[in-house]
C-alpha cells in the first residue's frame, strides 16, 4: 500500500511541475500573441490594399508593357515557400501546413513532383526539419527568418523568388502559410505569389470598368519599381500573419494542456486520498484485530 501511495505521490508533484511550465508558457504566448496580432492587424489592410492596386495595374496594363512578373507561362517548374514555426507545442499548427503542402503538390502540381521540378523554401525550423528528413528537393537558404523577423531580411527572400522567376528557374511561386484571425483560429491558405495574379472580369466588364490610371513618372519605370516592392509586402504580411498564428495557436494548446492538467491533478488527489483512506482502514483493522486476539 505505501509503494501505491508514493507512486501516486510522484505523479501529483510531476503533473503539479508541468502544470506550472503551461501556466508560464501560456503568458508568455499571449503576450507575445498582443503584439504580432498588433503588428498584423495594422499590417494587413495597407498590404491588400497594394495587393489589389497591382493587380488592376497588371489587368489593365496588359499587352502595353512587358511585365516580367505577371508572365504567363506553362508550368513546369514550381516554388513553394512554406512557412511554418521555429519551435513546438502549438497543437496540429505546423502538422496541418505540412498536410497543406502535401494537399497542393498532390492535387496541383503531381506532375512536376514526380520529375523533381517542385523545389520547397521552408521558412520555420520545423517546415525545414520534416521536408529534409523526407526528401524533398529543398532550398535552406532562409529557413530561419524567423530569428530575425523584419522587413529587410524578409525582402531578401522575396528578391530571390523573383529573381528565379525572371530567370526562368520557376514557372509558379506560391506561399503557403496560416492566416490569423483569432487566438483561438488559424486558417491555412496557398496563395498565389508569382505571376502576379490579374484580376478576373469578361471583356464587356473589362472595357466598361478599365482603370484610368495616370503614370509618373513613365508607366513602365514606375511599375518596374513598384512590383517588387509590393510584393515584398506580400510576403512580409503573410510572415507577420503566421508569426500571430503561430502564438496564438501555442497559447490555445498550453491552455488546453494546463486544463487537461487540474483535469489529471484532482484524479490524481482523488485516488492518493483514497489509497490513504484504505491504508488508515486497514491499519485500524489490525489494531482491533490484534486488541481482540490479546483479550481472548
Amino acid at each position: 500500500m505505501s509503494g501505491q501511495l508514493k507512486e501516486v505521490r510522484n505523479r501529483i508533484k510531476s503533473t503539479q511541475s508541468n502544470l506550472q511550465i503551461t501556466k508560464a508558457m501560456k503568458m508568455v504566448s499571449a503576450a507575445k500573441l498582443r503584439r504580432a496580432q498588433d503588428a498584423i492587424l495594422l499590417m494587413r489592410p495597407y498590404a491588400l490594399k497594394l495587393q489589389e492596386m497591382l493587380q488592376n495595374i497588371v489587368s489593365n496594363s496588359e499587352g502595353s508593357i512587358d511585365l516580367a512578373l505577371a508572365a504567363q507561362r506553362p508550368v513546369e517548374k514550381v516554388l513553394l515557400i512554406v512557412i511554418t514555426s521555429d519551435r513546438g507545442l502549438c497543437g496540429a499548427y505546423n502538422s496541418n501546413l505540412i498536410k497543406l503542402t502535401k494537399l497542393v503538390i498532390r492535387e496541383k502540381y503531381e506532375e512536376q513532383f514526380a520529375k523533381g521540378h517542385v523545389e520547397i523554401l521552408p521558412i520555420g525550423k520545423k517546415g525545414y526539419e520534416h521536408f529534409l528528413k523526407n526528401g524533398y528537393k529543398l532550398n535552406d537558404t532562409f529557413w530561419h527568418l524567423f530569428a530575425h523577423l523584419d522587413f529587410e531580411h524578409v525582402k531578401q527572400a522575396a528578391a530571390f523568388a523573383m529573381e528565379g522567376f525572371i530567370a526562368g528557374n520557376y514557372d509558379a511561386v506560391e506561399i503557403i502559410y496560416s492566416e490569423f484571425k483569432n487566438a483561438a483560429t488559424q486558417r491555412y491558405v496557398s496563395e498565389q505569389f508569382l505571376p502576379v495574379a490579374r484580376v478576373e472580369s469578361s471583356t464587356d466588364q473589362k472595357n466598361a470598368n478599365r482603370a484610368d490610371f495616370i503614370f509618373e513618372p513613365e508607366k513602365k519605370a514606375l511599375i518596374a519599381e513598384l512590383m517588387p516592392k509590393i510584393l515584398n509586402t506580400q510576403l512580409y504580411k503573410s510572415m507577420l500573419d503566421a508569426n500571430a498564428s503561430e502564438h496564438g495557436a501555442r497559447m490555445t494548446a498550453m491552455d488546453k494542456a494546463t486544463e487537461n492538467a487540474n483535469e489529471l491533478l484532482r484524479s490524481y488527489k482523488i485516488s492518493y486520498n483514497r489509497a490513504r483512506q484504505a491504508a488508515i482502514t486497514t491499519e485500524l483493522t489490525e489494531i482491533v484485530s490484534g486488541a481482540a486476539a490479546l483479550e481472548g
